[in-house]
């Protein structure tokens, strides 16, 4: 009974050749163009085995040794090679030949070109941030005399300087930082929107030119006061904010790349004449016949047309125990033959598996998530018309009562209703409260998630890896009429099925060991073999020869569906049985309760056959149960429930899991979860502790709150100061000090959600 072991990849079980495929070649090889206008390649190659700078000039040398090879880029940080090379005179399979005779390994890296791009958003994302945030240190030390002295301390030429020098520091910060803002509202008004950006992209505008006004003519129509330091503060703290969204949504792409990378790419075809060779997985076709070894993936959906095995399709079915597999019995792409090698008969290719079924379904579910929209964002339209309408009446009104005055009033009006507090209401608290999440081990992947996490009414749990650990426990010691005649009691079966299975790292043989803590007879076994697929056999201090394993390895018998099971037996007679279950997560039944006694409703969502779900549930207390659930039932469930107006979350760990997980208004993955699972969700428990769901949603629900009181403060503060920017009572260095100060309250106030 050993353990399966993963998939490895294809280049290190197929010859190399396989990857000088055309069809290969694609997924990692761009064409561009040489200096003469030839045709050259450029690879990319993930790397292996660098442990220092100095293996990047080795691993250069060896793959410009290369003949074809035009250049050679190696990067130690991130572990990853680009070459450019003549087709004409070599192939990929050349260039990882020379890394691997060079003492490391190289595979071909196929999601390069998304990378890229993630990192030239994140580069931009990252320099926009630091000359914010440079710039607003650099703004507040020249604005600082202007706050502190008292009048006729600052003299007026000292005054103009400290202005143009503010001026300066501001203008990388309008023309370079602010970009995305000003790119983001003309977007919007281009397609008549009215998003978040064009508030906050009128706002850094309207400031920039009074500002500038002030600056060069302080005797103009702007007087004299700058605002430079609220502006570049302001942008500053949205920027940050943004970094942060950016960066949880890179997180997300790459562990779906590494997901994706780890599932199978060759496979085994057998030909006419008996012999194997390693191809593509997209040259498969229908008909095909395929040797599976033990431990690897299958790679398209098929049936078994030679031997018999155990698959686990634990990631693709939910199915916690391995399901056998006879001749004739179908097979599903991605998941792992775990008993013997087998051949099979492919039936459904590339897009027609199941694997690629689950994928089409993350897809489509994903378009179809409910959006929550933030209350900033339903507030910012009718907020702007109205301080536009507002600013244009005072203009008006002014100009007939006092011209010189009409156009700072209006100024006054758009600055002191700039809507900073407005804008970073939401955000920066939402910011906040992921940041304190993340340090109790709640990773959050969207900010929406804890809006809508706060109005869930009904919450969907996976079964296995989601509710259970990644163990197995020794729950039952059964013995047969024969062995209750052999053995004294259970305990007699179970410490000599213990001392046997110490010989074996399996599961379910450590399960039994775990099961008797005194288990200490390993010494006396002699002539112990492993069976791969079947179990263990020994001889102990009297000659007598035992089994320990499957029922039909032990007396040849076939065994019956039901729990996991491992029989001890001897001269072919099984003599006793013992029975798994999946050892339940310490906080699985007080966090299952914690969500009942908050109002909400908790169902059990899980492939395994009714009566365990049901027995399992009773464990634990659900609400209601859906056992034997498919992905597609899975994703019924819950899209039944969202049509009779429930607000759902889903908590899950598998690649079965990732459609339903796309299709929840909010969803969360466990930490050791499958990788699609964990990138397809809004949150992932990286502490694997399901206490800290209803921890998530305390926290939720303080975040909104604080949101509310945040949105309710720039309601209040623009109720006072608007009247008095109106009437003339508020120049506009008032206002511009007021809409700083007002941001500041909001951010301090922000911070308390990470608590």
């Amino acid at each position: 009974m050993t353990a399966a072991t993963a998939s490895a990849s294809p280049t290190h079980d197929a010859p190399l050749e396989v990857i000088d495929d055309p069809l290969e070649q694609g997924r990692f090889t761009r064409w561009v163009a040489g200096p003469q206008g030839e045709k050259l390649a450029e690879s990319s190659l993930q790397l292996a085995g660098m442990y220092c700078a100095a293996c990047s000039g080795i691993i250069e040398q060896a793959l410009l040794g290369v003949q074809g090879v035009r250049s050679a880029s190696v990067s130690a940080a991130a572990e990853r090679a680009t070459v450019c090379w003549d087709p004409a005179s070599t192939q990929p399979s050349a260039l990882i030949a020379a890394v691997r005779a060079a003492g490391y390994d190289a595979v071909p890296d196929a999601a390069a070109p998304a990378r890229a791009l993630r990192r030239q958003q994140h580069r931009q994302a990252l320099w926009r941030f630091f000359v914010a945030s440079f710039c607003a240190m650099q703004v507040m030390m020249l604005a600082t005399p202007s706050y502190v002295a008292g009048p006729g301390d600052l003299a007026p030429d000292l005054r103009q300087l400290l202005n143009w020098g503010s001026w300066l520091l501001a203008l990388p910060v309008l023309l370079f930082a602010a970009g995305p803002f000003f790119r983001g509202a003309w977007h919007a008004l281009r397609n008549r929107r009215m998003g978040m950006d064009v508030p906050v992209a009128l706002g850094v505008a309207i400031t920039f030119i009074a500002s500038t006004g002030a600056t060069f003519d302080p005797s103009g129509p702007f007087g004299h006061e700058v605002y430079f330091d609220s502006l570049t503060m302001f942008v500053s703290f949205l920027l940050g904010s943004r970094y942060l969204e950016l960066r949880a949504r890179h997180r997300a792409a790459e562990t779906l790349e590494r997901t994706l990378a780890c599932l199978p790419e060759t496979a085994w075809r057998v030909q006419g004449d008996g012999s194997t060779e390693a191809v593509s997985v997209h040259r498969l076709r229908p008909g095909d016949l395929l040797r599976v070894p033990v431990g690897q993936a299958f790679a398209a959906d098929g049936v078994i047309e030679q031997g018999q095995t155990r698959a686990d399709e634990a990631l693709l079915s939910g199915e916690s125990t391995p399901v056998a597999k006879t001749r004739g019995e179908t097979v599903v792409a991605g998941s792992v033959n775990l008993g013997n090698p087998v051949l099979v008969r492919v039936q459904r290719v590339g897009a027609d598996t199941r694997l690629e079924a689950i994928v089409s379904m993350m897809r489509s579910a994903s378009t179809q998530r409910p959006q929550a929209v933030r209350l900033a964002d339903r507030w910012a339209g009718p907020f702007l018309w109205a301080v536009l309408l507002l600013a244009a009446a005072a203009a008006m009104v002014w100009s007939v009562i006092d011209p010189s005055r009409a156009v700072w009033v209006a100024v006054s009006v758009l600055i002191v209703t700039c809507p900073c507090a407005l804008s970073l209401a939401a955000p920066a608290t939402l910011v906040a409260a992921a940041r304190g999440l993340a340090r109790r081990g709640v990773l959050l992947q969207r900010l929406e998630a804890l809006e809508i996490l706060a109005g869930v009414h009904e919450v969907f749990f996976d079964k296995t890896g989601t509710l259970t650990q990644d163990r197995l426990v020794c729950s039952a010691v059964r013995l047969s009429d024969a062995g209750k005649a052999f053995f004294g009691d259970s305990d007699e079966a179970l410490a000599l099925a213990a001392g046997l299975a110490a010989w074996s790292t399996h599961p379910l043989s450590q399960a039994i060991v775990r099961a008797h803590a005194a288990a200490s007879g390993v010494d006396v076994w002699s002539g112990v073999t492993e069976q791969p697929g079947q179990g263990l056999s020994g001889t102990d201090t009297q000659g007598r020869a035992w089994r320990l394993g499957s029922l039909a390895w032990v007396d040849g018998r076939t065994e019956a569906g039901g729990a996991a099971q491992v029989w001890l037996g001897r001269e072919g007679q099984a003599l006793a049985s013992f029975e798994f279950e999946e050892a339940l997560r310490d906080d699985a039944a007080a966090a299952v309760m914690a969500l009942r006694e908050a109002g909400l409703r908790v169902t059990l969502l899980t492939g395994d056959r009714p009566e365990r779900a049901q027995a399992f549930a009773a464990r634990i207390g659900f609400d209601a149960v859906i056992a034997g659930a498919t992905p597609e039932a899975k994703l019924a469930a819950v899209a039944q429930a969202q049509a009779a107006g429930a607000r759902v979350a889903m908590v899950g760990d598998g690649i079965n899991d990732a459609p339903v997980l796309m299709r929840a208004d909010v969803s969360l993955a466990m930490g050791q979860g499958a990788l699609v699972a964990r990138s397809g969700a809004d949150a992932v428990i990286t502490s694997n502790r399901l206490g800290d769901l209803a921890g998530a949603r305390r926290t939720a629900l303080r975040a909104l709150a604080i949101v509310r009181q945040n949105l309710i403060w720039a309601a209040v503060y623009n109720g006072v100061a608007i009247p008095l920017a109106l009437v003339g009572w508020l120049p506009p260095w008032a206002a511009g000090l007021g809409m700083a100060s007002s941001s500041l309250l909001v951010v301090v106030n922000a911070l308390r959600a990470a608590r």
